[in-house]
């Protein structure tokens, strides 16, 4: 017997027995709809998993970067669905609608708070494992990447055909498409060619009524929006088209450190003013965290001064004792390596071939298991005391897995406006904080202690970042800047509170995005963007005896079509003109 016709007779069995089975629980429910709402009933049945499957377990797990919502505590999916065909995201949209139930989107698992799969009301987990693939056209340099795959896979295709040709992505191999790119997405580049967001030129979203819409048909607004107004707010984005861009075959790599005792102080205060207004072609950042001192094996705080230059070591040594002479980089503190080269040795995955870039399931050592983070925009640099006191806190105990990044802004940010896509930090920041505290899994039972220590560093920073709003990165989520209300009723008023902080102005343009394409709020999270909802206003004119007419149905019809005072005859007329006044309807009680 042939292997397609036993699939889709397992398939019609089992919607079957589905129908006909006397259980009528929730789960049953909602396995009939998928079954009876997709085009390929086998192919949905081998897709979905509920709690009592063997295999549940394993796929919830496999793709939680962050174990604080690893716990028997965290809420779990009502269903996990992994769609192997576009029509399997059709059904489950239109059956989650259809049952009540909210979706969670996962492409990589990264999201900061866990909102790509967790929920605290009965929830469908849609887990794009596998819409994961990559088509690179090196003659047209660009690419089309479905939103499940990894950003490993995508710099391993590129490379794969052409070494002078990369995107401006991150450093972290294993973050999914599809979250990476909704909200903006930074890396090695971004001075240089912009954010991810910048470089997408197309996309493949399915809606709230389970249309697949491109560009054209989704028109620029909605499109604007999923280039960096954060997932899970106005659909499933399938895939995107990707603009590529041009590196040299060699770039140069530094990382030099710095300790207290060292002048460190000294060397970010300057780096401040020095680092934004580097040349495009160089990223440079600087990692403050605690470590035991050579001299005495005393606690201190040292800083890592980290660049990557598109060009070689010949061109960057003179132009670091031009610009910071103070850090002192020698040529031998420098490294040439290639593009993608440099993804793997700042991933911290060095000696590995570049294979490990298809890896999904690769632990990155740049956090620990369970990590809490917050983030900042930095407008006026920093004084030095304020500086001092950001070391003091490095003494307390919490802060032994905590770091600290400052990454430099300026090059081509400062000349892309605010209002091109939703991240709207360009112009005016010097550079971005980001503040992590990681922790091992094991001692999540002491979350609490690890979390108040970073919001200690987050209350103390208040007084150096931006102010009204305070500018946060909405791919790195933190729910303590504001939350929606439970329930489909968040009011604009309390979305402003986190939304401002994350989009500045360009939120209100979200809201309207939001209110056109998902005007009923199904897509949403505790920081999804929320639709304008319609208040019912008193009427104008409050109806009374005198503006009723009594009459029958047939009169109604000619009243209705402004030919009154005409016998019922009139009806039959084929050449009747319409009156015109039929175009424009006039205000008054009685239309």
């Amino acid at each position: 017997m042939e292997p397609q016709y036993i699939s889709s007779m397992l398939g019609l069995l089992l919607a079957a027995f589905l129908t006909l089975s006397s259980a009528t629980s929730p789960h049953d429910n909602f396995l009939r709809c998928l079954s009876l709402s997709s085009n390929h009933s086998s192919s949905i049945a081998r897709v979905v998993f509920t709690p009592d499957n063997l295999s549940y377990s394993t796929i919830l797990k496999s793709r939680i970067r962050n174990h604080r919502f690893c716990t028997t505590d965290t809420p779990k999916p009502f269903v996990i669905v992994t769609p192997l065909l576009t029509s399997d995201i059709q059904a489950t949209i239109h059956c989650s609608r259809n049952h009540g139930l909210q979706l969670r989107i996962r492409s990589g698992g990264h999201d900061y708070e866990g909102l790509s799969f967790v929920s605290h009301v009965r929830f469908v987990l849609v887990d794009l494992i596998n819409f994961r693939s990559v088509d690179v056209d090196v003659e047209n340099r660009v690419a089309w990447v479905e939103s499940g795959a990894i950003l490993g896979e995508l710099y391993y295709r590129i490379a794969e055909k052409n070494k002078t040709l990369a995107f401006p992505g991150g450093i972290c191999h294993t973050v999914g498409i599809g979250g990476y790119m909704s909200g903006g997405g930074y890396g090695l580049l971004f001075r240089k060619y912009g954010l991810a967001a910048d470089n997408v030129i197309d996309a493949q979203l399915i809606d709230v009524y389970g249309r697949i819409l491109d560009r054209q048909s989704m028109g620029e607004e909605v499109f604007w929006a999923i280039r960096g107004g954060g997932g899970g707010s106005f659909g499933i984005v399938l895939s995107w088209k990707l603009k590529l861009v041009s590196v040299p075959p060699t770039g140069t790599l530094f990382t030099v450190r710095r300790t207290l005792e060292q002048n460190a102080i000294n060397l970010i205060h300057k780096w401040q003013y020095v680092a934004p207004k580097m040349p495009h072609g160089m990223y440079f950042d600087v990692a403050l965290s605690r470590v035991k001192s050579t001299r005495d094996g005393k606690k201190t705080v040292t800083s890592s001064f980290i660049a990557f230059y598109l060009g070689g070591t010949n061109e960057l040594v003179p132009l670091m004792h031009e610009r910071f002479p103070e850090l002192g980089i020698r040529k031998k503190d420098c490294i040439e390596m290639s593009w993608i080269e440099s993804i793997i040795y700042l991933g911290k995955i060095r000696n590995q071939p570049l294979e490990v870039l298809l890896d999904r399931d690769f632990q990155t050592p740049l956090t620990l298991p369970s990590y809490k983070s917050k983030s900042d925009y930095v407008k006026e640099p920093i004084p030095e005391i304020g500086l001092k006191g950001l070391w003091t806190r490095f003494s307390e105990n919490e802060a032994e897995f905590g770091v600290i990044y400052f990454f430099s802004y300026g090059g081509i940010m400062d000349e892309i406006p605010e209002s091109s896509t939703p991240f709207p930090h360009r112009a005016g920041n010097l550079y971005k904080i980001i503040y992590n505290v990681g922790w091992e899994e094991q001692d999540n039972i002491n979350s609490d202690k690890y979390i108040d220590w970073i919001r200690r560093i987050y209350g103390y920073m208040g007084a150096y970042v931006s102010k009204s709003p305070r500018e946060a990165y909405v791919n790195y989520r933190d729910l303590d800047i504001g939350t929606n209300s439970e329930g489909n009723t968040t009011s604009y008023a309390r979305a402003s509170v986190w939304g401002r902080k994350y989009f500045k102005n360009n939120f209100d343009k979200l809201v309207h995005v939001k209110t056109m394409i998902d005007p009923e709020n199904f897509f949403r999270h505790e920081q999804s963007i929320p639709p304008l909802w319609k208040k019912q206003e008193a009427p104008e004119h409050e109806i009374t005896k005198r503006d009723c007419i009594e009459m029958s149905w047939i009169e109604s019809i000619i009243y209705r079509d402004q030919i009154r005072n005409q016998p019922l005859e009139v009806l039959l007329d084929r050449n009747f003109q319409s009156p015109p006044t039929l175009m424009s309807f006039k205000s008054n009680p009685t239309t």
